[in-house]
């Protein structure tokens, strides 16, 4: 569980301003044993907060001065909520849980299509299919400001570090709701200066030094596939985005596969195979359900779905010859 810094914690330099004199517990304190608890050390915790491993320390001694009872066991290993501990921090759990949701409900209940929406997607989609349409969506509407992550890992959408994911996804996370945009064809590329035949069989390639998918790519039906194919002793160098791999066959450094719509563009990369249908994946527009009453976040949703279904036919990927 990763804990959300939030505007009401007190900071440093309010440290004065703190409740030391209180008999009840304020929330801040429940933000402060629920941290201790998620991170098993204050100087997790700390950097949870945005504070100093100090003022954690102050904090916590202050809540158990106030309850009087201990709350954490304290060890070489780090602090170990007692039974008193693990109540509070799962009581700081639900509050939290509770605002992160009013927080949503609230961002839903705008009437027109403006404002901010946070939005993440991979390098390679914004770079090869996103940017343009961002532009577009923007000329529709001006009162609505996109602010993109790029990231090849999913964001946590129930915490809100995003509000929509622009993903590939076979398998799409089931606590999400979202729309299938259409299908991402994959191909075999190569620069042009290597001089290779399209079309050849990949048997036909083996000899060829090949690109490979770094581990934090997290493509195991590419990893699956290169083996089948007897291409893993071919392989010469990894790189962990498909933005990376592109560079690398625009550098001359080998084959590899990649998504038809990053590599077509390209006039001296060419297409070597027909798009391979076990590599192919679904694009989809993922959110947290208390945000599908969204205007903002509907109209760029109908907006992208409506631009890349369009585009339908060139992102399944075109057969050669």
């Amino acid at each position: 569980m990763t804990l959300q810094k939030r505007t009401g914690m007190p900071s440093e330099s309010a440290s004065d301003d703190y409740p030391k004199t209180r008999s009840h517990l304020a929330w801040n304190d429940f933000e402060v044993v629920l941290a201790i608890a998620v991170a098993g050390s204050l100087s997790g915790a700390s950097r949870a907060m945005g504070v100093s491993h100090a003022t954690v320390f102050r904090r916590l001694g202050d809540i158990e001065k106030r309850l009087g009872g201990t709350l954490f066991e304290r060890s070489r290993t780090g602090y170990r909520p007692t039974p008193a501990g693990e109540e509070l921090a799962e009581t700081a759990k639900v509050m939290d849980q509770a605002a992160l949701a009013a927080e949503r409900k609230v961002a839903g209940r705008d009437l027109e299509p403006s404002g901010e929406i946070w939005a993440t997607t991979t390098d390679s989609l914004l770079m090869g299919l996103l940017a343009p349409l961002f532009t577009e969506f923007r000329q529709h509407y001006p009162g609505i400001v996109v602010d993109v992550a790029v990231s090849n890992q999913l964001f946590n959408l129930t915490r809100r570090e995003a509000d929509i994911a622009i993903r590939p996804s076979n398998r799409p996370p089931e606590n999400l709701i979202g729309r299938p945009l259409t299908t991402i064809g994959q191909a075999v590329y190569g620069h042009r200066s290597l001089g290779l035949t399209p079309g050849e069989p990949i048997s036909a390639l083996v000899d060829q030094p090949w690109i490979g998918a770094g581990p934090r790519l997290l493509d195991s039906k590419l990893d699956q596939w290169m083996d089948s194919n007897g291409l893993k002793p071919a392989c010469v160098y990894r790189v962990d985005t498909l933005v990376g791999i592109l560079s690398a066959i625009r550098s001359c450094m080998g084959l590899a596969v990649l998504p038809c719509y990053l590599a077509d563009s390209d006039p001296d990369i060419v297409q070597l195979s027909d798009p391979i249908p076990e590599l192919e994946f679904g694009l989809w527009f993922l959110m947290h359900p208390d945000l599908r009453g969204v205007v903002r976040i509907h109209a760029l949703m109908d907006f992208l779905t409506e631009a890349i279904r369009a585009q339908k036919q060139c992102l399944a990927g075109p057969l050669l010859g």
